[in-house]
């Protein structure tokens, strides 16, 4: 009678770093968990692979956050050239940074901490005035109208952020601080918020109109069709969109 062979011992999968793992796929791996969820341990079970194995790949927790936060920067969609004009292409720059802004608002907090620099920003200043210079702009003036949308963009998303943190919108604040002083004092204010009624909301498109108005008066351009594009509807989201890191 043969005796049965005998059987070697299981091999266990191995835990900890894959072979191919690197640095993109940490990065792309914290930006689908979402910024302001991103842990080691919630980066590893992502990845499937033990915390002490990411460590060979990223230093702690801020090392982590600044290579998403550079991922995802990277990857706000931009543009394609459509032969469309520069205040058409700007305000379409400027809903795409503000949605993605708004969605993870943690790249514009690791931006003011200066965990995050600029070096993934320089691909889409590059592509602003690439596109406006083609359209008469000088390289000085393409850039003070990146920086002047760019700045609008922060400002309405701190704005959406502090209303969906606290749950409150301005005109309500208007009102507390109002019925907490006497009757005479703050008379123009008052009156602002009883002209306003119910809402101080001004559309983000509107903002951004606001501040390509003043880049055509500037220009010598007619400024009354940058009106039109408040009331047109955003683009198609994959239509004429590119990602200048894919």
């Amino acid at each position: 009678m043969t005796a049965p062979a005998r059987k070697g011992p299981e091999r266990k999968g191995k835990v900890g770093r894959p072979a191919r793992l690197d640095r993109e796929m940490i990065a792309r791996a914290a930006s689908e968990i979402g910024l302001d969820n991103v842990t080691m341990k919630s980066v590893a079970e992502k990845l499937g692979v033990s915390v002490p194995g990411l460590y060979h790949h990223v230093e702690g927790r801020d090392d982590l956050m600044r290579l998403a936060t550079e991922y995802s920067t990277a990857r706000i969609r931009f543009p394609g050239d459509r032969g469309q004009e520069w205040p058409e292409f700007l305000m379409e720059w400027a809903r795409h940074m503000f949605d993605a802004f708004v969605a993870q608002p943690e790249i514009l907090n690791q931006f003011w901490k200066g965990s995050s620099g600029v070096d993934r920003m320089v691909d889409h200043v590059d592509a602003v005035i690439g596109f406006l210079t083609q359209q008469g702009f000088s390289e000085i003036e393409a850039l003070e109208a990146y920086s002047l949308v760019s700045r609008l963009v922060i400002g309405a998303t701190m704005h959406n952020v502090r209303e969906n943190e606290t749950g409150n919108e301005l005109i309500a604040e208007y009102h507390r601080a109002l019925a907490s002083r006497p009757s005479r004092e703050l008379p123009h204010l008052r009156r602002l918020v009883a002209a306003m009624g119910t809402s101080t909301d001004v559309s983000f498109e509107d903002e951004i109109a606001t501040g390509l108005i003043g880049i055509a008066v500037r220009r010598g351009e007619p400024w009354e069709p940058i009106l039109d594009l408040v009331r047109e509807s955003p683009p198609d989201d994959d239509a004429d969109v590119i990602t200048l890191h894919p």
